[in-house]
């Protein structure tokens, strides 16, 4: 696209990196924004998102919501530990939630892009967690970029690429593009090497098993 220039939302996990990796040229992302709100994982995501960056050349900032920590008893920020039994229940969904997390993001995103005028806000959602989580979804993209034409100037639109598709077709995509699968972090915990048990490491391993891409197991959950 001609004369677009885009933010996008980079907590440094494959379906950001791969909503990067996919849109960067087509939508012209040249800035990406990473949260810290006190998550366990924050100093492994920001330090996935620079590595990121700097391999596509996209300006990095971090911002942080100490804030949002307070107000959340979720697993990801507290002291109790991450579910990694009965996982995709209703009660794992919960222990998990970040209040309106997406919307506040991309809320600061607009903010950005009404000040130095980004057309798009691109962010990693999927069809798989639009099954359970509700700001994962087309109607969630739809109705928040319709708040953007009200409440900025710039009324920029917020595009979702992969909301389509499956985390066995956002590894495919990631595959096929040679976008870096080596940089990402999709772990909940805080070693630097992912647990290869909370939910988001097991749709991360069955999806890089279900694509034969076997080198990516080792080198991510360093299991043979």
């Amino acid at each position: 696209m001609s004369d677009c220039k885009s933010i996008i939302l980079l907590s440094g996990g494959l379906d950001s990196l791969v909503a990067l990796g996919m849109c960067r040229e087509e939508y012209g992302i040249d800035f990406a924004l990473t949260f810290d709100y006190g998550q366990k994982s924050a100093d492994l995501e920001i330090d996935a998102s620079h590595k990121i960056c700097e391999f596509y050349n996209v300006k990095h900032k971090v911002i942080k919501l100490d804030w949002l920590r307070d107000i959340t008893h979720t697993s990801l920020v507290s002291d109790s530990k991450i579910p990694t039994d009965n996982l995709e229940t209703d009660e794992s969904a919960k222990s998990v939630w970040v209040p309106n997390r997406n919307g506040l993001f991309l809320n600061i995103a607009a903010s950005f892009a009404d000040s130095f005028g980004y057309n798009y806000i691109i962010f990693g959602a999927n069809k798989d967690e639009g099954q359970t989580f509700p700001d994962n979804t087309v109607e969630f993209r739809n109705k928040i970029s319709d708040v953007f034409t009200l409440s900025t100037l710039q009324k920029p639109k917020v595009v979702a690429p992969l909301i389509n598709c499956t985390k066995d077709d956002i590894v495919k995509i990631a595959i096929t593009n040679s976008i870096p699968l080596k940089y990402v972090r999709s772990c909940y915990g805080s070693d630097r090497r992912h647990c290869g048990i909370c939910e988001s490491c097991r749709h991360l391993k069955k999806a890089l098993i279900n694509n034969n891409a076997l080198e990516y197991i080792k080198l991510i959950f360093g299991e043979e």
